[in-house]
């Protein structure tokens, strides 16, 4: 007291200017800064990666509502390819008729308590609510538990009635990796409270790990299924087809293709190193971690450039980015007064100068239900590490009706010849008549005129298409849907045309036969006639896939399907 008593009046004149600019309640607060000046932050805490983390799974969940919203009532509505109605009908048969616990295990979507009349309503109600839902929580990066729960049960609902819309799909292994990453951003937040910054609900390592867990195992049973799957990975030839025949390919992998034959080594080598060793790189402390992350990612880049596969692989960067601590991602956010990165600072700062104290009631609570997360997934890991290391793997397998913890995979084998179904079409009164003109079907994205060059719309995903990929694998008995896409095409039903980059017969009376034929593809040359041309691909025909068809043809086949017959419309498109 004395020293300042006899401080000069110009030193206790500077001493309150200086702290008049620090914050209320000082010292909790941060430290001032000038406007644009580097703020340093610890590391171990992860405020900034919760924020980043919610903004991804929040756009993943935005652009899968928006294929669902835009193509469902197509491929599973009331008058869709496989209606949703009649699955749900057969299951409850199933069940003798009841929609009790067996039923909701089996199935387990909010179908189950809407009304059946109207299916197309349900699908969009649904979607729409997702769609909101993910717009908000992308838009202000804030969420809760029951806003992430709700995201989780939406998409859910919508995944279990899908059938081989996203059954076949989910081969590739999207669908469950999606339902699992969002159950664990579920536990990223509090119960209630919508905030950035969740001062009482810090991100839990428990659930971090939950993530780490859930790359490891996407990236490693990945690796395990291409060396025990098809010997290409083992020869190092795998890449020499993969970009030709993979499902959707876009127009970099064209060139990709023509790469040198060394460079298709290299490729493969790298990915046996990224999917085999540098998982492992997770458990060897926060460097290596980060490098495991970095890594990661960049390899989702390069295979975002290089196909469209959906939203796969930007789906696959997301548990990668719980490799990041705030540190690792503070140069995302600007540094600036009462910004993100600001507060951060001030809580670290706050957490450094607080002596222990007894926890409170809800972080206690808090703590149970992490932990008690901790030995549900542990407990649910346990079938999928023996699958992993078991000789006969299998890769993107639910063991749980809710997808919780799941077993991953990738391209476990490589087509070596790329086959595509083309869709025809005729006015002609005859299919038999030498003289009848033929009209192509053009889907939105895969390869069917060798002109049209390959599209680009990753993250975005035609569903369809990719049907018509897995289709061209077998015959059309493994397929029924597709018999019912050619009566549809056959009455010019617009929902379906939707669904299609060209209709032959737009503005035209309906085609009378419709027939299926089955191509080999194959990538042009980049030089030479094709090149001249302007052509991407070349192909030569196989044989038919399914005969000439007609509405009458038809009949019996949709009534023992309980399929509508569609009425012929006069110009639908």
């Amino acid at each position: 007291p004395s020293r300042v008593m006899a401080a000069p009046e110009g030193s206790l004149r500077r001493r309150k200017v200086a702290d008049a600019g620090r914050s209320p309640g000082w010292p909790p607060g941060p430290a001032p800064h000038p406007a644009g000046s580097r703020v340093h932050l610890r590391t171990g805490t992860f405020w900034l990666t919760r924020v980043v983390l919610l903004k991804a799974l929040a756009f993943i969940y935005f652009v899968a509502f928006l294929v669902a919203f835009h193509q469902n009532k197509a491929l599973i509505g009331d008058q869709g390819l496989l209606p949703c109605r009649l699955y749900l009908r057969s299951v409850q048969q199933y069940f003798q008729g009841k929609i009790g616990w067996d039923a909701w295990s089996y199935a387990p979507t909010v179908m189950w308590l809407l009304d059946w009349s109207d299916m197309n309503f349900n699908l969009d109600l649904l979607a729409l609510l997702g769609l909101g839902l993910s717009c908000f929580v992308l838009v202000t990066g804030c969420a809760n538990m029951v806003l992430m729960a709700a995201l989780w049960v939406l998409y859910m609902s919508l995944v279990n009635v899908g059938q081989v819309c996203q059954g076949w799909e989910d081969m590739i292994g999207w669908e469950s990796q999606l339902l699992e990453t969002g159950f664990l951003g579920i536990f990223l937040c509090p119960l209630w409270t919508l905030s950035h910054l969740p001062e009482h609900t810090p991100t839990s390592q428990i659930v971090l790990w939950g993530f780490r867990w859930l790359i490891f195992r996407i990236m490693l049973g990945a690796g395990l299924i291409k060396i025990r799957g098809d010997k290409c990975w083992l020869d190092l030839t795998c890449m020499d087809f993969h970009y030709e025949t993979q499902p959707v390919p876009n127009p970099m992998a064209y060139y990709l293709h023509r790469s040198p034959w060394w460079f298709h080594r290299f490729e493969t080598l790298s990915n046996h190193f990224l999917e085999l060793l540098v998982p492992f790189f997770l458990f060897l402390g926060r460097r290596m971690c980060i490098l495991h992350g970095v890594l990661q990612i960049l390899f989702q880049v390069i295979l975002i450039i290089s196909g469209n596969l959906s939203f796969l692989n930007w789906l696959t960067i997301v548990p990668s980015l719980a490799c990041f601590d705030d540190a690792a991602l503070g140069f995302l956010f600007p540094s600036r007064p009462r910004g993100l990165k600001d507060q951060v600072l001030g809580m670290q700062r706050k957490e450094a100068r607080e002596v222990k104290s007894k926890p409170r009631y809800g972080c206690m609570v808090r703590r149970v239900v992490n932990f008690s997360l901790g030995i549900l997934v542990a407990w649910l890991s346990m079938p999928v590490v023996v699958n992993l290391l078991s000789s006969k793997q299998v890769m993107n397998t639910s063991f749980n009706p809710l997808r919780i913890v799941n077993t991953y995979g990738a391209f476990g084998s490589i087509t070596k010849e790329r086959t595509e179904v083309i869709l025809q079409g005729t006015a002609s009164p005859n299919a038999s008549m030498p003289d009848a003109v033929w009209e192509d079907y053009e889907f939105k994205c895969k390869p069917g005129d060798p002109w049209k060059q390959p599209c680009l719309i990753s993250p975005y995903h035609y569903r369809l298409d990719w049907l018509m990929w897995f289709a061209a694998f077998q015959t059309y008995e493994h397929n029924e849907w597709i018999i019912h896409l050619a009566g549809k095409l056959l009455a010019s039903d617009a929902e379906t045309l939707s669904m299609l980059a060209l209709n032959p017969f737009e503005g035209r009376a309906p085609p009378r036969w419709i027939r299926g034929e089955h191509y080999r593809y194959r990538f042009s040359l980049p030089s030479g006639q094709h090149a001249a041309q302007g052509k991407w691909w070349v192909r030569k025909r196989i044989g038919p896939y399914f005969p000439p068809l007609c509405l009458e043809d038809l009949k019996e086949y949709f009534k023992a399907r309980e399929w509508p017959l569609p009425e012929p419309h006069l110009d639908a498109s």
